[in-house]
């Protein structure tokens, strides 16, 4: 009986794997070793040459695989993946302007410059420079809300869900909150005003029915545990119909008579009437203090066009008192939110040049006749990219605001329009998957057995890297 022992292939070819070492020590590793330094690029090649021992165990390792450039090749591709940023600017097609999942508003230019040169630097976030002492965040931008505004004094928190927190936890912890049963709204991710009351302290005290509450249905329901009345602009959804509501200056009028605040959320917080840009008309928060509210909370992020933050105005003496809360600490914003909100702030005071500087009302006011041509010069260059399983189609389409502003209105626009042929073997879900692999991802929309490119919010200044990279898809 043979002792010979069998020849393992496995074995063999495992141990032709070059070292660790030996690679690094390879002048095939001296550029990537320059680029990007010893200890990223040694634990990349360890992954690297774990793949290798798991391509040799599947029978799947390529004859040139265990060539020093090819390994140094693959280190580098594997480099470029992990070290690239895990947030990075995509092109909005979708045809909702302020996407929440896409980071909603768009700086405009020149905040994100100021911003830049601020961030450089120490900057004066908590130090008075007149006194030469400690001074307060909120000193930066309040002077400009209350003029903005009307209100006699404001401070920011990091999103209109804590400033409704921080705002119900000051004035109606362990008491009783009037609000409409029609305006019980779900802010979005699940997140419900009962649940953020609950979280605050206070109990909801739900009045009226979903489409219609009366000014008897908030007296009716006043008792000592009584703290506020709260009123919620339903900018998300809307209802139309039978429906009665009480108005900020009713309601404002009943509080006074029981001494009771009123507390109006307006959400998407518009500091300008939009009517005068053609736009549908959405609360302004001068008007909803000018008719008698007595707290203001709104989103810096939305149609106001600035970061994400959550602004609180009104009273003086109800604000000094939301000031004090603990709380208060947990949710204030840093010096990047300051910075581009008071630049974002600043645009206001210039109505007449805000429909070329602020980016949001840029956007949403961009002509469909522009819209068009930019689609149709785009064209071309997507369908090259795409081959002969798909065509693209210049069409008109309809965007929205997004982010639960003016919910049932809806903006003429136009984009591309692709659409599978049949009896090809490409898809669209793969097509849309490849889309958001690019340099800088494309994302779209599937609806109606199509892929819609809506161009709205594709900027001028972006058309030549939008349509230089479609080449990437062929590659």
């Amino acid at each position: 009986m043979s002792t010979e022992v069998p020849f393992d292939l496995t074995a063999a070819v495992t141990a032709d794997i070059p070292s660790l070492d030996r690679l690094l020590n390879d002048a095939s590793f001296a550029a990537v070793l320059r680029r990007y330094s010893r200890t990223p690029v040694t634990a990349a090649l360890r992954e690297e040459l774990a793949a290798l021992r798991q391509q040799v165990v599947l029978g799947e390792l390529p004859c040139d695989a265990l060539v020093a450039e090819t390994i140094a090749r693959g280190v580098e591709a594997r480099l470029q993946r992990n070290m690239r940023p895990r947030l990075r600017a995509v092109f909005n097609l979708t045809g909702t302007v302020l996407h929440t999942n896409l980071g909603r508003a768009l700086l405009p230019a020149e905040v994100q410059e100021s911003m830049g040169r601020l961030l450089g630097s120490p900057v004066n976030l908590e130090y008075d420079l007149i006194n030469g002492g400690r001074g307060e965040r909120d000193d930066l931008v309040e002077p400009i809300l209350r003029e903005l505004t009307g209100a006699a004094a404001a401070t920011v928190v990091n999103n209109n869900a804590a400033a409704v927190l921080l705002v119900l936890n000051t004035l109606a912890n362990r008491r009783e909150v009037v609000l409409s049963r029609g305006e019980l709204v779900e802010i979005g991710g699940t997140f419900r005003i009962p649940d953020v009351m609950r979280s605050a302290g206070s109990k909801l005290v739900e009045i009226g029915t979903t489409n219609r509450t009366h000014v008897a249905d908030y007296t009716d329901s006043l008792n000592a545990r009584t703290a506020l009345l709260m009123k919620v602009h339903t900018s998300n959804y809307a209802i139309s119909g039978y429906t009665a509501s009480v108005g900020i200056h009713e309601l404002s009028e009943l509080g006074r008579g029981y001494g009771l605040p009123l507390v109006v959320d307006l959400g998407s917080g518009s500091l300008v009437d939009l009517a005068r840009w053609g736009l549908p008309k959405e609360p302004v928060v001068r008007e909803a203090i000018a008719a008698g509210a007595d707290v203001v909370t709104f989103s810096g992020d939305k149609l106001l066009g600035g970061p994400q933050a959550g602004i609180i105005v009104g009273r003086a003496d109800l604000i000094a008192r939301i000031k004090k809360n603990p709380l208060r600490r947990a949710l204030r914003v840093g010096k990047l939110t300051l910075a581009a909100l008071e630049g974002v702030l600043a645009l206001y005071r210039a109505p007449e040049l805000m429909k070329e500087k602020l980016t949001v009302l840029r956007l949403l006011t961009r002509s469909v006749s522009e819209i068009e041509s930019q689609a149709r010069r785009v064209a071309p260059a997507v369908q090259a990219a795409f081959g002969d399983a798909f065509t693209v189609k210049p069409t008109p389409m309809t965007s929205q605001v997004g982010s639960g502003a003016l919910p049932a209105d809806q903006l003429p626009s136009f984009g591309l329009r692709v659409e599978q042929l049949r009896g090809k073997g490409s898809s669209l879900r793969g097509l849309e998957a490849r889309l958001r692999q690019l340099p800088r991802p494309v994302i779209g929309r599937i609806a109606d057995r199509s892929l819609w490119l809506d161009l709205r919010c594709l900027e001028s200044a972006d058309e030549i890297e939008f349509t230089a990279q479609w080449s990437e898809l062929g590659r």
